[in-house]
């Protein structure tokens, strides 16, 4: 990818605006821009369709500001997919020469080539997430699919840096199995807080 902000194109699964419904921005309206293409391969990712990068159409970063200058929140979220497969300065200046605050959200299993404001790592056991990542990292996201996931969790957790925000989030399709051992996790381990899915509750992108 050319590092001249004319040049620099993405391939885009969608991109919306919204209120981001996950860990510590939740509630903050936001513009969402969801990159294709991953290689992490989790078995229970709600968009696997962003998987393939081919499947999508690539845009120039000044179409997608345009499209974000539209709306009045001036926070943009780059997801995916794993946006960490790209090159995203030249995206991340020009947001950041028009007024914008930036979040990624990474798995941690590629280097980050960005200049975010930032960080939230939500690290796969399929790709382990690299040092230097976990350690820029300004929230640290683990989904509890299975009961292991709790000492996986801390696993994670002493690769962060101590201001790093520690987040569970129960997996959606297990809510129901999962929700009350989080609880009781968080309840006994103070550090961590309960992390929900609210754009699923009240049914926005």
């Amino acid at each position: 990818m050319s590092g001249n902000n004319s040049a620099a194109q993405l391939p885009v699964m969608e991109r919306f605006y919204t209120i981001q419904g996950e860990g510590f921005h939740s509630g903050r309206p936001a513009y969402f821009i969801r990159l294709g293409g991953c290689e992490v391969g989790c078995v229970w990712c709600d968009v696997k369709q962003s998987w393939d990068a081919s499947a999508h159409p690539v845009r120039s970063i000044e179409s997608l500001l345009q499209e974000a200058l539209q709306y009045p929140s001036r926070f943009l979220v780059i997801t995916g997919g794993e946006p960490a497969q790209y090159d995203l300065r030249p995206l991340c200046r020009l947001f950041h020469e028009n007024g914008f605050e930036i979040a990624i959200e990474t798995s941690g299993a590629y280097p980050l080539v960005a200049e975010a404001d930032w960080i939230c790592v939500s690290p796969k056991k399929f790709k382990a997430p690299l040092r230097e990542v976990m350690q820029a990292a300004d929230e640290l996201k683990v989904v509890v699919y299975h009961k292991s996931d709790f000492s996986w969790a801390e696993e994670n957790a002493v690769q962060v840096s101590p201001d790093c925000r520690l987040y569970l989030q129960p997996e959606y399709s297990r809510f129901d199995e999962q929700i009350a051992a989080i609880i009781d996790y968080v309840k006994a381990h103070p550090r961590w807080k309960i992390s929900l899915q609210t754009h699923k509750i009240i049914d926005v992108p």
